[in-house]
Protein backbone atom coordinates (compact mmCIF):
# COMPACT_ATOMS: atom_id res chain seq x y z
CA UNK A 1 0.00 0.00 0.00
CA UNK A 2 1.57 3.64 -0.95
CA UNK A 3 2.75 5.26 2.15
CA UNK A 4 2.61 8.49 0.58
CA UNK A 5 -1.18 8.24 -0.45
CA UNK A 6 -1.81 7.10 3.09
CA UNK A 7 -1.02 10.17 4.49
CA UNK A 8 -2.74 12.23 2.35
CA UNK A 9 -5.83 10.80 3.12
CA UNK A 10 -5.33 10.64 6.39
CA UNK A 11 -4.24 14.31 6.50
CA UNK A 12 -7.48 15.39 4.85
CA UNK A 13 -9.55 13.51 7.47
CA UNK A 14 -7.76 15.34 9.80
CA UNK A 15 -8.43 18.09 8.66
CA UNK A 16 -12.13 17.31 8.18
CA UNK A 17 -12.44 16.55 11.85
CA UNK A 18 -10.56 19.77 13.15
CA UNK A 19 -12.69 21.69 11.57
CA UNK A 20 -15.91 20.21 12.61
CA UNK A 21 -14.46 20.31 16.44
CA UNK A 22 -14.11 23.87 16.06
CA UNK A 23 -17.41 24.08 14.90
CA UNK A 24 -19.54 21.82 17.16
CA UNK A 25 -17.82 23.86 20.14
CA UNK A 26 -19.61 27.25 19.25
CA UNK A 27 -22.56 26.04 18.26
CA UNK A 28 -23.82 23.05 20.51
CA UNK A 29 -24.23 25.27 23.42
CA UNK A 30 -26.79 27.45 21.52
CA UNK A 31 -29.42 24.92 20.56
CA UNK A 32 -32.58 24.46 21.91
CA UNK A 33 -32.79 20.67 23.34
CA UNK A 34 -35.65 20.46 25.99
CA UNK A 35 -38.71 21.98 24.35
CA UNK A 36 -39.24 19.51 21.18
CA UNK A 37 -41.83 22.06 19.50
CA UNK A 38 -38.91 24.25 19.40
CA UNK A 39 -36.44 22.23 18.44
CA UNK A 40 -38.54 21.31 15.85
CA UNK A 41 -39.52 24.87 14.78
CA UNK A 42 -36.99 27.33 15.73
CA UNK A 43 -35.08 27.11 11.99
CA UNK A 44 -37.92 28.35 10.24
CA UNK A 45 -38.27 30.70 12.84
CA UNK A 46 -37.75 34.82 12.20
CA UNK A 47 -35.70 36.15 14.69
CA UNK A 48 -38.00 38.36 16.29
CA UNK A 49 -40.26 35.20 16.71
CA UNK A 50 -37.29 33.17 18.65
CA UNK A 51 -36.78 36.37 20.41
CA UNK A 52 -39.86 36.08 21.82
CA UNK A 53 -41.01 32.32 22.25
CA UNK A 54 -37.56 31.89 24.54
CA UNK A 55 -39.45 34.49 27.19
CA UNK A 56 -42.96 33.37 27.34
CA UNK A 57 -43.80 31.43 30.10
CA UNK A 58 -45.47 28.00 29.57
CA UNK A 59 -48.89 28.55 28.91
CA UNK A 60 -47.44 31.90 26.36
CA UNK A 61 -45.44 29.08 24.71
CA UNK A 62 -48.65 26.79 23.58
CA UNK A 63 -50.90 30.11 22.83
CA UNK A 64 -47.76 31.01 20.11
CA UNK A 65 -47.66 27.47 18.52
CA UNK A 66 -50.69 28.14 17.57
CA UNK A 67 -50.41 31.59 16.38
CA UNK A 68 -47.34 30.61 14.67
CA UNK A 69 -48.58 28.29 11.88
CA UNK A 70 -52.22 30.30 11.88
CA UNK A 71 -50.27 33.16 10.45
CA UNK A 72 -48.93 31.02 7.78
CA UNK A 73 -50.48 29.36 5.07
CA UNK A 74 -51.42 25.40 5.12
CA UNK A 75 -49.38 24.65 2.09
CA UNK A 76 -47.01 25.87 3.52
CA UNK A 77 -47.46 23.87 6.93
CA UNK A 78 -48.05 20.91 4.64
CA UNK A 79 -44.33 21.55 3.41
CA UNK A 80 -43.31 21.35 6.52
CA UNK A 81 -44.45 18.19 7.82
CA UNK A 82 -43.42 16.19 4.51
CA UNK A 83 -39.89 17.69 5.57
CA UNK A 84 -40.40 16.81 9.62
CA UNK A 85 -41.70 13.02 8.37
CA UNK A 86 -38.60 12.61 5.70
CA UNK A 87 -36.19 14.02 8.62
CA UNK A 88 -37.29 11.22 11.16
CA UNK A 89 -37.52 8.59 8.70
CA UNK A 90 -33.81 9.28 7.61
CA UNK A 91 -31.53 10.90 10.23
CA UNK A 92 -32.67 9.00 12.89
CA UNK A 93 -29.29 7.57 13.25
CA UNK A 94 -27.70 10.73 14.10
CA UNK A 95 -30.47 11.70 16.92
CA UNK A 96 -32.99 8.96 17.85
CA UNK A 97 -34.86 11.07 20.18
CA UNK A 98 -35.15 14.24 18.01
CA UNK A 99 -33.75 13.28 14.13
CA UNK A 100 -34.94 16.73 13.34
CA UNK A 101 -32.23 18.17 15.88
CA UNK A 102 -29.44 17.64 13.81
CA UNK A 103 -27.08 19.48 11.04
CA UNK A 104 -28.39 17.68 7.85
CA UNK A 105 -31.83 17.93 9.81
CA UNK A 106 -32.32 21.76 10.34
CA UNK A 107 -30.62 22.36 6.59
CA UNK A 108 -33.27 19.50 5.35
CA UNK A 109 -36.04 21.44 7.27
CA UNK A 110 -35.25 25.05 5.89
CA UNK A 111 -34.40 24.31 2.44
CA UNK A 112 -35.79 20.97 1.40
CA UNK A 113 -34.03 18.63 -0.23
CA UNK A 114 -30.77 19.54 -2.55
CA UNK A 115 -30.96 20.19 -6.08
CA UNK A 116 -28.04 17.26 -6.04
CA UNK A 117 -25.71 15.41 -3.36
CA UNK A 118 -21.94 14.52 -3.96
CA UNK A 119 -20.25 12.18 -1.78
CA UNK A 120 -16.61 12.25 -0.55
CA UNK A 121 -15.91 8.77 -0.43
CA UNK A 122 -12.79 6.83 1.37
CA UNK A 123 -11.36 4.57 -0.75
CA UNK A 124 -9.23 3.66 1.95
CA UNK A 125 -11.89 1.75 3.78
CA UNK A 126 -9.46 0.36 6.81
CA UNK A 127 -8.16 3.70 7.21
CA UNK A 128 -9.41 5.12 10.14
CA UNK A 129 -9.03 8.99 12.63
CA UNK A 130 -7.38 8.73 15.49
CA UNK A 131 -9.52 6.87 18.22
CA UNK A 132 -11.59 5.68 16.29
CA UNK A 133 -11.99 1.32 16.05
CA UNK A 134 -12.56 -0.66 12.95
CA UNK A 135 -15.66 -2.50 12.79
CA UNK A 136 -18.03 -4.77 9.97
CA UNK A 137 -19.95 -1.53 9.18
CA UNK A 138 -20.75 -1.52 5.39
CA UNK A 139 -20.42 1.23 2.89
CA UNK A 140 -23.65 2.87 4.11
CA UNK A 141 -24.24 6.33 3.67
CA UNK A 142 -24.46 6.30 7.10
CA UNK A 143 -20.52 4.93 7.77
CA UNK A 144 -17.73 6.46 7.78
CA UNK A 145 -15.78 3.92 5.54
CA UNK A 146 -18.36 4.07 3.11
CA UNK A 147 -19.18 8.65 2.56
CA UNK A 148 -16.97 10.38 4.56
CA UNK A 149 -18.49 13.90 3.38
CA UNK A 150 -21.82 14.74 1.62
CA UNK A 151 -22.30 17.85 -0.51
CA UNK A 152 -25.58 19.31 -0.58
CA UNK A 153 -25.67 21.75 -3.50
CA UNK A 154 -29.29 24.08 -3.70
CA UNK A 155 -29.87 26.00 -6.52
CA UNK A 156 -30.52 30.30 -5.52
CA UNK A 157 -31.48 32.19 -8.41
CA UNK A 158 -28.49 32.08 -10.81
CA UNK A 159 -25.97 30.54 -7.99
CA UNK A 160 -25.35 27.22 -6.25
CA UNK A 161 -24.97 27.13 -2.47
CA UNK A 162 -22.90 24.35 -1.19
CA UNK A 163 -23.06 22.47 2.43
CA UNK A 164 -20.93 20.37 3.67
CA UNK A 165 -21.28 17.67 6.12
CA UNK A 166 -18.74 15.60 7.68
CA UNK A 167 -19.12 11.78 9.10
CA UNK A 168 -17.91 11.43 12.43
CA UNK A 169 -17.60 7.99 14.11
CA UNK A 170 -20.27 6.43 15.12
CA UNK A 171 -23.21 8.52 13.48
CA UNK A 172 -23.18 11.88 13.28
CA UNK A 173 -22.66 14.20 10.07
CA UNK A 174 -21.55 17.72 11.23
CA UNK A 175 -21.96 20.67 9.06
CA UNK A 176 -17.88 22.08 8.46
CA UNK A 177 -18.26 24.59 5.88
CA UNK A 178 -20.63 26.16 2.74
CA UNK A 179 -19.38 27.60 -1.09
CA UNK A 180 -21.21 30.49 -1.93
CA UNK A 181 -21.79 31.54 1.46
CA UNK A 182 -22.09 35.03 0.25
CA UNK A 183 -25.79 33.87 -0.82
CA UNK A 184 -26.28 31.47 2.20
CA UNK A 185 -28.06 34.19 3.44
CA UNK A 186 -30.19 35.34 0.97
CA UNK A 187 -31.24 31.65 0.66
CA UNK A 188 -32.08 30.85 4.25
CA UNK A 189 -33.89 34.28 4.39
CA UNK A 190 -36.22 33.22 1.73
CA UNK A 191 -37.12 30.06 2.87
CA UNK A 192 -37.69 31.56 6.25
CA UNK A 193 -39.64 35.17 4.69
CA UNK A 194 -41.15 33.22 1.72
CA UNK A 195 -41.38 29.72 2.00
CA UNK A 196 -42.71 30.25 6.08
CA UNK A 197 -43.65 33.49 5.44
CA UNK A 198 -46.02 35.26 7.80
CA UNK A 199 -49.45 35.80 5.37
CA UNK A 200 -50.21 39.08 7.28
CA UNK A 201 -47.59 40.24 9.92
CA UNK A 202 -48.92 43.16 11.85
CA UNK A 203 -51.74 41.48 12.87
CA UNK A 204 -49.88 38.31 13.58
CA UNK A 205 -47.45 40.51 16.36
CA UNK A 206 -50.93 42.08 17.16
CA UNK A 207 -52.04 38.49 18.59
CA UNK A 208 -48.52 37.92 19.80
CA UNK A 209 -48.51 41.02 22.33
CA UNK A 210 -51.13 39.62 24.32
CA UNK A 211 -49.54 36.18 25.23
CA UNK A 212 -48.02 35.98 28.79
CA UNK A 213 -44.25 36.57 29.58
CA UNK A 214 -42.19 34.34 31.98
CA UNK A 215 -42.64 35.95 35.47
Amino acid sequence: MNISKNWRAFAALGAILFSVLTVVASVSAALPKKDVWYTQHYIIMQDFERKLYRDLSADGRKGFQDLFWAARTPEARGKFRVRLDFVIKNFWKENSKQPWNTDRGRTYLLNGPPASIDYDQNVNFGMLLPGQVADNASRSTEDVGGNRAEVWVYAYDQYFIQYTFAFIQPSQWRRTQTTGSRYLGELETFNKTVTFGIVDEAAYKQSLSGLALKK
